[in-house]
């Protein structure tokens, strides 16, 4: 089995560093609950909307790619920490990025903060977890080392 605390080339895991990455997003009209905000379960659709784009454009492999190759992330968890409303029209940046890598090398930790534009304040920040799983089983699975090559920039 693969051991988690070192990369492809026998690096240490704890020299890893991953990048942020933006995507900009705008609250629609479907998005607003009857307190006339951004319902809260929306923020998690943002993050998700946001790392599929940055997977495909900063990562270099789609979630389509994921799937044709059999694979696929399950959220484990998420947590939220929210600072301040997002309303109808309002524009936001999501930041998101990979903080870790699961000690089991099965999973990571994403990172994301949104803020609103254009004075950039905080707006909602957390993190969740996923699981690298096989589609035909539903199991985890040790993520690859081609896969974290993609998420990962060695000092």
């Amino acid at each position: 089995m693969k051991n988690p605390s070192v990369d492809a080339a026998g690096m240490p895991a704890a020299v890893r560093l991953f990048a942020k990455f933006e995507t900009e997003m705008s609250v629609r009209p479907d998005d607003i609950d009857l307190y006339q905000h951004v319902h809260s379960t929306r923020y998690l659709d943002y993050v998700l909307a946001a790392r599929f784009e940055q997977m495909e454009r900063c990562y270099g492999m789609s979630m389509q790619e994921f799937s044709a190759r059999g694979l696929g992330w399950y959220m484990a968890s998420a947590t939220i920490h929210y600072r301040r409303p997002l309303g109808w029209g309002d524009r936001f940046i999501v930041r998101t990025w990979v903080d870790r890598i699961a000690e089991n090398g099965q999973g990571l930790r994403v990172q994301f903060e949104l803020e609103k534009l254009p004075n950039k304040k905080r707006v909602c920040d957390g993190h969740s977890d996923y699981t690298l799983v096989s589609l035909a089983t539903g199991r985890g699975m040790v993520i690859p080392d081609e896969i974290l090559s993609k998420y990962t920039v060695l000092q």
